[in-house]
């Protein structure tokens, strides 16, 4: 392959529902580059994008899959995305090195929930989107009801540069009314003939050409004179107007396709490589706001936007030069580590297909083998720069399961190929819970860990089991109370003894010191001499007064008791879960000339607390979660019963672009496997996103529920 300039490439990334067909429509790209000479099909399992075991099981994409094709004269670097939100990572490390999207809608099922929420990336990403429709070949296939659906969610943007002159399994070609033709296709293989528009479709052209020219016109003052007064615009015209209308995302040009039948692919290319953008004006911005364009002659540059394990290569990351040049041999560092890497391979990427190339210049994207330290979201620089790139910010997780191999011995091992794993998918999260005795993940949807379970199944051979993961509740106190413990141990020589006398209150922020309390009616004035303030680990704080008057205990001691109190704090006297947001006043006690001890002071502040604890009202607190929910109408009914068994607070509903909006909160006790449930009531057509909000009180009941299953698993220990 020869090497291709910055202005010759161009980098897409292909957008869609599942099924929407994305996989079939980069197999006739790559086909009509010449890059592969058949085109293989999902059924078949030979599809140069759902390349691994596991996709081919579901018949699905789950990795995003990097492609390249050749045409006219440029080099098209093409990013396969997955078409489910379990797998929206991928979509969005390929927005990081992508300058256009093609968004696929399915033209028998119009706009879905899907490409809405691609939409809305793509939007968050300022990515200008193609829609190609696809499947105009199928029986139920309806271009009229698709565009319209697509109007109805992106509104006047949507602007046809075809339409079909048939529909269904007779569809064989379509009128564009940018070129002036009617292309018309011979074979399954994209051969096709350019004729002359009939007289038939010419008004339907005409009214489409007129849509065109003033969606094109609106882009550009002189444009827009010129269409005033000459009611027309030349080709050129309407490219330019179109291209600055497509970067704007003021405009969606809208193709027909048959993928299944490679039609329109050609067109849809050539399209792609004069309307949207080249690398060349591009500017990435480092972590230390450096503005690094994209030029070939700078220092050399790169950004790993993935990395994977592959057979027979090992690990494989994949790059995008953002600039410079890259050479065989050529000595980078990581600004980050100080590592040092050879490059010793470069490899342009069509799925397995690596094609080795001795160059890639500033634009381009490839991958290479055998670095020592890469990871996703790393930057590799020339010596003489230190330029680290923004990493890519992946979504927050909105499912997570608790997980352990079935066998013990094999703890160690599953840790370590967690951490594989999520390094090579960081969507995936990790985390031992300490609180918990749990190792929790988390990841977008229960898909998307069936597939982390299926790798461990089957790559490191691992039996694993998944459950429910423990809730990290909170414990906290609503009212004043007292208690007094005295430890006293005699078992001959030295003794323990120690005796403490506590109040605990409730700890508000912002809420003024007190030293005067009514205990059981009687008042009670502490002389407060010290005070000590902590905040928690794991939220709120701990107050700590010292009253202590007349020496009733030495100040050598006052430590030890905060470290009773504060072990106690950690293992909660409800569930064991952590305690928080407590004043507490230790104001007497006893102690003896020889056998008190530090021990002893702990031990008794720490039953002392307890004790107090239980009798100052005490309330179990629950993580809520501010959930967001894009649902379609007809299923708004099923969605919102769901979520009111949920315990949710619904806080606002509003409509977007064809969709219904839910705005709850939700705790998050009530939330697992939330997804699978959404994803049954409105058959895939919902998604949501869910972020922690705050800790509030469970209700009474759910309170008594979770004490009475704490007292049974430690009877059962």
């Amino acid at each position: 392959m020869k090497t291709y300039q910055t202005g010759n490439i161009r980098n897409v990334v292909l957008l869609g529902s599942s099924k929407s067909g994305k996989t079939t429509l980069a197999e006739a790209m790559m086909f009509e580059g010449k890059v592969i000479d058949r085109r293989g099909t999902i059924e078949a399992k030979n599809t140069v994008s759902d390349n691994t075991e596991v996709e081919q099981i579901y018949q699905r994409s789950i990795y995003s899959t990097p492609l390249y094709t050749e045409f006219m004269e440029n080099k098209l670097n093409i990013i396969d995305t997955p078409g489910q939100d379990d797998f929206v990572g991928g979509v969005i490390s390929g927005f990081k090195v992508a300058d256009a999207g093609v968004m696929i809608v399915n033209a028998t099922q119009g706009v879905e929930v899907g490409t809405e929420i691609f939409a809305r990336y793509a939007d968050q990403y300022k990515m200008p989107l193609i829609i190609g429709v696809n499947q105009l070949d199928s029986e139920k296939a309806s271009w009229e009801t698709t565009i319209d659906s697509l109007k109805q969610t992106f509104g006047n943007k949507v602007v046809p540069v075809q339409f079909p002159v048939a529909v269904g399994p007779g569809f064989d070609g379509f009128v564009d009314v940018l070129k002036q033709k009617l292309y018309r296709f011979k074979d399954e293989n994209g051969t096709r003939e350019d004729l002359e528009i009939p007289a038939e479709f010419a008004d339907q052209a005409e009214e489409y050409r007129l849509a065109l020219m003033e969606a094109a016109a609106q882009n550009d003052e002189e444009l827009m004179e010129k269409y005033f007064e000459t009611n027309d615009l030349t080709f050129p015209e309407m490219i330019k107007g179109l291209n600055l209308g497509i970067l704007s995302g003021s405009v969606m040009p809208v193709f027909c396709l048959s993928a299944k039948k490679d039609i329109g692919v050609k067109r849809l290319m050539e399209f792609v490589i004069n309307a949207t953008p080249s690398p060349v004006k591009d500017v990435e911005e480092t972590v230390d706001g450096v503005q690094v364009p994209c030029d070939a002659s700078k220092e050399t540059a790169l950004f790993f936007y993935r990395t994977s394990v592959e057979q027979h290569l090992g690990e494989v990351a994949y790059f995008k030069v953002m600039s410079g040049k890259l050479t065989e041999g050529m000595d980078l560092v990581n600004p980050v580590t100080g590592a040092k890497e050879r490059i010793t391979q470069i490899y342009a990427v069509a799925g397995k297909k690596k094609e080795k190339v001795s160059e890639m210049v500033a634009g381009d994207l490839g991958c290479t083998v055998k670095l020592k330290t890469v990871k996703t979201n790393q930057t590799l620089c020339a010596p003489s720069v230190d330029w680290a790139f923004k990493a890519i910010e992946f979504p927050q997780s909105k499912f997570r399961t608790a997980i352990k191999a079935k066998d013990e011995k094999d703890e160690e091992k599953l840790g370590e190929a967690l951490n594989k794993y999520s390094a090579e998918d960081p969507t995936i999260e990790v985390l031992y819970a300490k609180e918990l005795k749990q190792t929790i993940i988390s990841g977008q949807g229960e898909h998307h860990i069936n597939i982390l379970k299926w790798h461990l199944n089957n790559v490191y051979k691992l039996d694993v089991d998944l459950f429910a993961p423990r809730i990290s509740y909170r414990e906290t106190i609503t009212k004043v109370a007292t208690a007094s413990y005295r430890h006293k141990k005699q078992s001959g020589g030295a003794g323990q003894f120690g005796e403490v006398h506590l109040l605990i209150e409730p700890f508000v922020e912002g809420a003024p010191q007190n030293n005067r309390f009514k205990i059981d009616g009687k008042e009670m004035v502490l002389n407060i001499k010290g005070k000590e303030e902590y905040t928690m680990d794991w939220g709120g704080k701990l107050e700590y007064y010292n009253c202590i008057v007349g020496g009733a205990i030495d100040a050598r001691f006052m430590p030890a008791i905060l470290k009773g109190i504060m072990e106690k704090m950690e293992e909660g006297p409800l569930t064991g879960s952590y305690a928080r947001d407590i004043r507490v006043y230790v104001y007497d006690g006893k102690m003896h000339p020889v056998d008190s001890n530090e021990i002893s002071f702990k031990l008794a502040s720490r039953n002392a607390f307890k004790e107090a604890f239980r009798n100052a009202g005490p309330k179990i607190m629950e993580p809520i979660y501010n959930v967001e929910i894009l649902v379609p109408s007809d299923c708004m009914g099923d969605v919102m019963s769901d979520l009111q068994n949920r315990r949710a607070m619904i806080e606002g509903m509003s409509s977007v672009k064809g969709f219904e909006v839910l705005k709850a909160r939700v705790p998050l006790a009530e939330l697992y496997k939330y997804s699978t449930t959404l994803s049954s009531l409105t058959s895939g057509r919902a998604t949501f996103t869910m972020e922690y909000a705050e800790y509030s009180q469970v209700p009474a009941d759910v309170q008594d529920k979770l004490l009475k299953a704490y007292q049974e698993e430690e009877g059962d220990e």
